[in-house]
This record gives C-alpha cells, sequence and structure tokens, in this order.
C-alpha cells in the first residue's frame, strides 16, 4: 500500500509562484510513474504533469511552459514547480501514483493511478 501526502498550496496572485510537493510512504517504487492532477470547482479532474521512473514526462498543453514536475526517489517526493499562475490554474490538486504499463507510459488517464493523495488547495486571484 502506498500513502501520499501532498502540501505547499496557498492563495497567490496571478503570475505568482508555488512550489507543490507529495511524499510517498509505504509501499514505494521508484519505477512507479508519479502524477499531478487537479479539479476545479464544478469540473471534471485533469491530468497536469508526470513523470515516470526513466524521467520521462507529459504536461497538459495548457501549463506547458509554466509548470515543472520532479521527482527526488532518494525522499520518495514529487514536486510541481508552478510559475506564472493564472485564475484558470485554481483547483484542488492531487498527486497520484502507479506502476507503469505500457498502456499507461507517461499519461495523464486517471485510471491508471491506483494510488491517490487527499489533495491541496491552490487559489489564485486577479
Amino acid at each position: 500500500q502506498v500513502q501520499l501526502v501532498e502540501s505547499g498550496g496557498g492563495s497567490v496572485q496571478v503570475g505568482g509562484s508555488l512550489r507543490l510537493s507529495c511524499a510517498a510512504s509505504g509501499s514505494t517504487y521508484s519505477t512507479y510513474s508519479m502524477a499531478w492532477f487537479r479539479q476545479a470547482p464544478g469540473k471534471e479532474r485533469e491530468g497536469v504533469a508526470v513523470i515516470n521512473g526513466l524521467g520521462s514526462k507529459n504536461y497538459l498543453d495548457s501549463v506547458k511552459g509554466r509548470f515543472t514536475v520532479s521527482r527526488d526517489n532518494a525522499k520518495n517526493t514529487l514536486y510541481l514547480q508552478m510559475n506564472n499562475l493564472k485564475p484558470e490554474d485554481t483547483g484542488m490538486y492531487y498527486c497520484a501514483t502507479g506502476p507503469e504499463r505500457p498502456a499507461c507510459w507517461v499519461t495523464l488517464r486517471e485510471s491508471c493511478y491506483p494510488y491517490w493523495g487527499q489533495g491541496t488547495q491552490v487559489t489564485v486571484s486577479s
């Protein structure tokens, strides 16, 4: 079993930055893919960024060039550096992880991730 705990959320102005962290514990594997998802009020959850065990990454188009996903396997921690934040980035941010399979190669598809954290809130105001 894997436990995930997110931190680093908060309220920022448009154009500001935040760095989210996700600490993993339990049966963690450096080969697992780790991903960030977000859910805005009244909207479906969407994948934001993923990094697999080999360091390959994938991003939601709307965050490319602004967000950077990284991981520190020695610390079992996933990060999301978010720069130039916009109001549409507001939402609850969740980290997720799961074993990599051919059908789930650096994917932002929710069904590929069986383990989820509780989320951290990000609010961007203009």
